[in-house]
């Protein structure tokens, strides 16, 4: 018996390992979803720079978050030996890499709100930084129940801070970081004149929406398995992730009025929102905080660049920052019994650790991006903005035959 017992848990161990290692690898393959995102929205001239910030600024993620980031969020370090590393098949090491590829998304998301007048290694050591030290300590706070804010939470109003897969702890925290970093650098050249938005379109329809598909279909891993075992996984996080998505597509479609802009980012305003309550709405509800999320994104988009000229090239502010604050929120509201949920969630306290997030950010990146912006600054010259990241930065263009 007891070596059937063995037999049992090391299986056991073995598929959750597999199954977290899948989910890291949807999770990573959305990062290519940002890139082709960001590569299709931006001009022509900067495409070559948008693929160049995605890839570098995942490689530096992922060794900020392995020696500083993963510590301070989980007081966990990586300096036993292999022996000890590799036990329980790996497990431990797969669940870094899982989370680590959601710290990823942090600069990811700021990526497509500074894009076309960046400064390379300033902005990618602003990514570093973030991801090592501003987003760990919202996360551990959340996750890992660091600093007593969940057991406040829970002893004040009977519940913790719910956020299933980061609706706030990634997306909030990155959209609100994208916006302190697109103000601090200002409008591109050219953006606005005589007061008027002058239309800078997207540089290639098909992949823009390549990446909104790359981004949906990892999704389902980004939400599904942020389970992070066999056991714990649920077709109706599943469900809930399609719905909200759905919803978004169709606010953004009916709001947008046939742009394939919003169209294409409906469904990401989608399943930002639902990633919070995944595990806890009805599938109804999912439906409906989608479309909310999607009709936010098309009316703040169009309301910062019209009206606030607030030069957010890729909308993350709204996409990222306002949905996935409406997530938070919504997961308070949608996955209450009353409207069909399981329950278990205070409404107070997914406003307060909703808050908690964009404060949070707000400050992490005023001094993170703030102080690079006064030691090196942030921004190219006219010159090399004219000329174009891809030339100025890189030296070769997209199609350098053409």
């Amino acid at each position: 018996m007891e070596n059937v017992t063995s037999a049992v848990e090391t299986l056991t161990q073995s598929a959750n390992t597999l199954f977290i290692l899948m989910g890291a690898i949807m999770v990573f393959a959305m990062h290519a979803g940002f890139a082709f995102l960001e590569v299709g929205t931006v001009r022509h001239k900067n495409q070559v720079n948008a693929l160049v910030k995605i890839m570098t600024d995942f490689g530096f993620s992922a060794v900020a978050y392995f020696f500083i980031g993963y510590w301070i969020a989980y007081g966990i370090t990586f300096f036993q030996d292999a022996e000890t590393l590799a036990a329980n098949n790996g497990y431990p090491l797969v669940k870094f890499f899982f989370l680590m590829t959601f710290a990823a998304a942090i600069p990811a998301i700021v990526s497509g709100g500074i894009a076309e007048r960046a400064r390379f290694w300033p902005v990618l050591t602003a990514s570093t930084l973030s991801v090592a030290f501003v987003y760990p300590f919202f996360e551990g706070i959340v996750w890992n129940g660091n600093y007593g804010f969940q057991s406040w939470l829970e002893a004040t109003f009977g519940a913790g801070f719910h956020d299933f897969a980061g609706s706030v702890v990634v997306h909030g925290v990155g959209g609100w970081i994208a916006l302190v970093a697109v103000l601090l650098l200002g409008v591109r050249r050219g953006r606005y004149r005589g007061g008027r938005l002058v239309a800078f379109p997207p540089s290639n329809i098909p992949f823009l929406a390549l990446g909104a598909w790359i981004l949906s279909i990892g999704w389902f891993g980004f939400n599904v398995m942020s389970a992070q075992t066999l056991d714990g996984i649920s077709g109706l996080v599943a469900v809930n992730s399609l719905m909200a998505m759905a919803g978004g597509i169709i606010a953004a479609l009916l709001l947008g009025r046939n742009d394939p802009g919003f169209i294409h980012n409906g469904p990401l305003a989608g399943l930002v929102a639902v990633c919070a309550g995944s595990d806890l709405m009805h599938p109804i509800g999912a439906l409906v905080v989608g479309a909310v999320a999607g009709a936010l994104f098309v009316w703040l988009f169009t309301l910062q660049q019209n009206k606030w000229k607030i030069d957010d090239v890729l909308g993350v502010w709204p996409l990222h920052g306002i949905c996935g604050a409406w997530g938070g929120i919504a997961a308070g509201i949608f996955g209450s019994k009353a409207l069909g949920g399981l329950g278990g969630v205070s409404l107070a306290s997914q406003l307060i650790g909703t808050l908690a997030g964009v404060l949070t950010a707000l400050i992490g990146a005023g001094l993170v991006y703030g102080g690079i912006k006064v030691v090196a600054g942030l921004r190219l010259s006219n010159e090399q903005e004219f000329d174009g990241a891809d030339l100025s930065i890189h030296k070769i263009a997209a199609n350098p035959n053409e």
